[in-house]
């Protein structure tokens, strides 16, 4: 704001002069008053004055104040600092004065010199609602007729701050009401933010604005305190605030809360005015005291220095005010006081003391203030125009379609957009890809439930077969998989003989063996569709809230219906799971038959090779560690000399077939079937539980929706009393979304408003 950036010149020692203070910024352009000697009343300057003036009552009027920060001028002081006498001095006008808190909303003074005649009128500018929020639109009420007599005003500023704090009661019932009987009304608010406006047309004022805030206070209650408190933060905190504090002589600076409260606001005092009263108080001995003021006044002081300096006013006391004095009489004796008492007399700047060079200079601040400050207002309407243009036409418009035609168009587009999730030709392919996620965790699963054969007497003590390559170890094993040596193997034989004939191995004992691990899949299974399920649900969700959202009705009734069929789909599901893993069971069967032969094969030869390699290891001395094929020297000199021989290409588990008979040979063959078995089982399952859930979940939802949606829908709505109602309260807007649509349409009439008179400002004057 560099209408604040003013040089404070320091004070020079001279017993003829003392320092210009605080010159208060040259005012340039338009609105600076021409020093021509005549009078500006008259000056382009004045009608550019007024013009301002009325810009920014006519903003304030339109709400502007809560969406900008409009120029403006506050007063702030202590209950017994003189600020109602500072008021009534500068407007002219009596306030309502009591003891306690008296004046408990704000109240804004704008005062024109413009009329030939005096005259003044009351308005109630509502911002606010009853618990301190803001209204979307600022009310501006006209309260009561013009006031043609000076002595009628503070009863209605008393009724006007009446009708403030009980909002619930019309306005016109306090047209008539007496002091006594306003003083004894039991007030719905303590305080208010609305603001009751007081426009004074006075030939003999000068063009000013000000808000006159509620006395700080200290000792009453906690909540008054804090509620008077933060009204007045509410204003200073304004950067384009001017701040009038009121400082009673008679006491200490240090002491005063409105100074604290200024200068938290405005730590460097670049928009900060002190005005000092009572400079009456202060008797013939307080030689000090007096100095310190004028120390102060001078802008000698270093502990208090403000860029436009200090201001000191005589007031009329309590004898004077009842004498009802002229303002000229009341400015003549306060002029004669300073001209005539020391030290004030002394003081060269004389414009410092008295409420007419007082009111002049903070005047030509608000209006220098208001003219540099026009570009930024305008700015800033226009961002918050654009920001709130961006808003309203973020929101769905209001429905133009026939209800019924809305509806069933909302239902084929999120039938046509699920399905094309499924079939995975959707832009979107998270549905798709979090699917095969979970697939592939499901084989992960499948492949940790395969048997642990190990073709040893004491199989704990080996490492797991987990391939026929001795080059891959399972990771993560399912727990209920058992490690099963060559004694548990026969175990099993044994318990399973009936009325076989000698050296046949019973069915049982590998229909047994393969069930264990046939039964281990369940839960993978079980876990699998559960976690697919999830992922479905958050999908169905989603689509329901983009393509129903809107109507939170509509949204609410079809959801119910969509989930509806969900859930049928998914005991669909279930239990087509459950019947692809009963074929697994009994009877265990393949016509994979070359690939189950060569498995068994590989599997066999892989278990005797590796008995054979530990029985050599354990008569060399040499305990087996491992057991992959690269690491054994013997069987690798073997293949070369059967090819150097001529005999190949042979592999290690070729050489299976020239070990002698393993005394354990039935049940090696058994192991060796069983893994075989396995991995044909492996590889079927691990495709037919997942195409099982996306046919008999996803793609029958897919296919079943619509027919099943449109029908559900028809036929309920068809059944009530009036089809046509029915489908209106589908589509029934939800209520926050016009609540919203209407406060932004609302918002971007105020700010038009607001920026078609900043813009036609110009060409008003």
């Amino acid at each position: 704001m560099n209408v604040f950036q003013g040089r404070r010149r320091r004070a020079t020692s001279s017993s003829n002069t003392s320092p210009d203070v605080t010159s208060l910024p040259s005012l340039s352009g338009s609105a600076s008053p021409p020093n021509t000697g005549v009078d500006i009343s008259s000056t382009d300057y004045a009608h550019r004055r007024r013009e301002l003036m009325r810009m920014m009552s006519d903003l304030k009027s339109m709400g502007a104040e809560a969406l900008i920060d409009l120029p403006s001028v506050v007063v702030i002081g202590g209950q017994s600092a003189g600020k109602s006498s500072l008021v009534e001095a500068v407007s002219g006008i009596n306030v309502p004065r009591d003891s306690g808190t008296c004046t408990r909303c704000p109240m804004e003074c704008t005062m024109s010199s413009h009329a030939t005649s005096w005259s003044c009128s009351i308005t109630l500018r509502k911002s606010f609602d009853d618990n301190g929020r803001d209204l979307p639109r600022t009310e501006t009420v006209p309260f009561g007729r013009t006031i043609t007599d000076r002595s009628e005003v503070e009863v209605w500023l008393r009724r006007a701050q009446s009708a403030i704090l009980n909002p619930n009661i019309p306005y016109s019932s306090f047209y008539t009401k007496t002091i006594e009987e306003l003083r004894n009304t039991r007030n719905t608010l303590k305080f208010s933010r609305n603001v009751v406006c007081v426009s004074i047309e006075d030939p003999d004022a000068t063009d000013l604005s000000f808000y006159d805030l509620p006395g700080l206070i200290q000792n009453e209650e906690a909540e008054t305190v804090a509620l008077v408190k933060s009204l007045s933060e509410h204003y200073t905190k304004k950067e384009n605030t001017i701040i009038l504090t009121t400082i009673p002589m008679s006491d200490d600076m240090e002491n005063q809360q409105s100074m604290s409260l200024a200068r938290a606001a405005d730590p460097d005092g670049k928009r900060t005015i002190g005005v000092l009263t009572k400079p009456d108080t202060l008797g013939v001995g307080a030689i000090n005291q007096r100095r310190k003021w004028v120390e102060i006044i001078e802008g000698r002081s270093e502990d208090h220095t403000l860029r436009h300096g200090f201001y000191c006013v005589r007031l009329p006391d309590d004898a004077e005010r009842t004498q009802r004095l002229s303002r000229a009489e009341s400015q003549r004796r306060a002029a004669e006081y300073f001209d005539t008492t020391a030290p004030w007399n002394g003081v060269a700047d004389r414009s410092r003391f008295g409420i007419p060079g007082f009111v002049s200079d903070v005047s030509r601040l608000l209006i220098q203030l208001i003219e540099e400050s026009l570009p930024r207002l305008r700015e800033d309407i226009d961002k918050l125009l654009a920001q709130c243009n961006k808003d309203f036409d973020a929101l769905p418009p209001p429905l133009a379609n026939d209800p019924q035609i809305e509806v069933l168009g909302r239902v084929n587009a999120f039938c046509d957009v699920f399905k094309s999730f499924v079939n995975g030709s959707h832009e979107d392919k998270r549905l798709a890809q979090r699917n095969r996620a979970l697939y592939a965790i499901f084989k992960r699963d499948v492949r940790g439930t395969a048997p642990d054969f190990r073709p040893f007497e004491e199989p704990e003590e080996c490492p797991p077969l987990d391939d026929t390559e001795g080059k891959m170890t399972l990771t993560e094993r399912d727990p209920g998989v058992k490690v099963m040596g060559i004694y548990d193997i026969s175990k099993v034989i044994q318990e399973s003989i009936a009325w076989e004939l000698p050296n046949n191995v019973p069915y049982q004992a590998k229909a047994n063996l393969i069930a264990e691990f046939v039964k281990l899949w369940v839960a993978p299974s079980e876990r699998c569709l559960a976690e697919i399920n999830d992922v479905l649900d958050q999908v169905i969700n989603t689509l329901i809230n983009i393509h129903f959202g809107r109507f939170k009705v509509l949204e609410g009734y079809v959801g119910n219906l969509i989930r509806i069929q969900v859930d049928i789909c998914k005991a669909l599901a279930k239990k087509a799971v459950k019947t692809a893993l009963d074929l697994e069971s009994t009877p265990y069967y393949t016509q994979n038959t070359h690939y189950l032969q060569t498995l068994s094969e590989k599997w066999l030869a892989y278990y005797k090779v590796v008995r054979h390699r530990r029985k050599i290891s354990r008569e060399d001395g040499v305990e087996m560690i491992g057991v992959p094929y690269d690491r054994e020297p013997r069987e690798l000199i073997a293949l070369r000399a059967l090819a150097q021989a001529g005999y190949g290409p042979l592999s290690i588990p070729d050489l299976a077939r020239l070990l002698p008979p393993d005394p354990y040979e039935k049940e090696l063959i058994v192991m060796a079937d069983i893994r075989a078995y396995y991995h044909v089982a492996y590889k079927r399952i691990i495709d037919h539980v997942p195409l099982t859930i996306e046919h008999a979940l996803h793609h029958a939802l897919a296919e079943q929706l619509s027919q099943s949606l449109l029908t559900s829908l028809l036929t309920d709505v068809a059944s009530g009393p009036n089809f046509s109602d029915r489908m209106n309260e589908l589509v029934s807007e939800d209520p926050s979304i016009a609540q919203r649509r209407t406060s932004l349409s609302t918002r971007k009439q105020r700010l038009s408003d607001i920026r078609r008179r900043l813009m036609t400002f110009g060409n008003s004057v």
